[in-house]
């Protein structure tokens, strides 16, 4: 597959890309027409402006939720509903099955993960005032002089 030729950066054009993306328009089908930037010149653009990387993920945000506006209005036969019952709930679960993958802490089920800087890991333990009551007879019990019985044989 041929290479697109170069794009300058063009703010009527990036303009045009985040209203896209914001209406829920995925930036791949965006960037595969005539005259928009390959995909690695556009994720340049947004490492080098951080102003444009929040642009996009704010566009990103609000396609999502685009998608599932209009996922519920298919489910009510109503927007982009086909008339077709089972189309339209393929349609449905395509799309939040795509949401909970783009954007799984709002779409996704609730998983915690080991680790997670959200969720950290918290071991509760109750029985620490046991534990630690333990330790302590067993620390002065070492202390106490022990009687042997030297008469006793073993």
């Amino acid at each position: 597959m041929p290479r697109k030729p170069p794009v300058t950066r063009d703010e009527a054009r990036i303009d045009d890309i985040l209203e896209r993306v914001s209406t829920g328009e995925p930036l791949a089908v965006i960037l595969r027409e005539p005259g928009m930037p390959h995909y690695t010149a556009w994720y340049d653009w947004c490492a080098q402006d951080a102003d444009l990387s929040i642009a996009y993920a704010r566009a990103r945000a609000t396609g999502f939720d685009r998608i599932a506006v209009v996922a519920r209005e298919t489910a009510r036969g109503r927007g982009d509903s086909t008339g077709d019952v089972t189309r339209d709930k393929l349609i449905i679960e395509t799309d939040l099955k795509l949401l909970a993958k783009w954007d799984p802490k709002r779409y996704g089920d609730k998983i915690v993960m080991a680790g997670d800087p959200d969720a950290p890991v918290v071991v509760e333990d109750k029985n620490a005032e046991l534990a630690t009551e333990l330790l302590k007879l067993l620390r002065e019990r070492k202390r106490q002089p022990q009687i042997i019985d030297v008469k006793a044989k073993p």
